[in-house]
């Protein structure tokens, strides 16, 4: 696999603010009860994620009973 184009960067676009306001839940809660620290649940909030773990992404995506393209969108 190529290493991503500099044009890539960004075009992934975390919607974790937009779920946690549908479900009236918190930052704080959800690292409860996914087991990952509200510091790297923000970095993911605030597209700064460079990469997420596949158990951290099914993790998010139980707590919030979504799916990984509810959560992740392409630009």
């Amino acid at each position: 696999m190529a290493p991503a184009e500099p044009d890539d960067e960004g075009r992934i676009h975390c919607r974790l603010d937009e779920l946690l306001e549908e479900r009236g839940m918190t930052l704080t809660r959800l690292s409860e009860l996914v087991g990952v620290s509200l510091v790297n649940l923000s970095v993911l909030k605030n597209d700064r994620a460079r990469a997420i773990r596949f158990s951290t992404l099914t993790a998010i995506c139980d707590a919030l009973e979504c799916q990984p393209g509810d959560l992740l969108v392409l630009r």
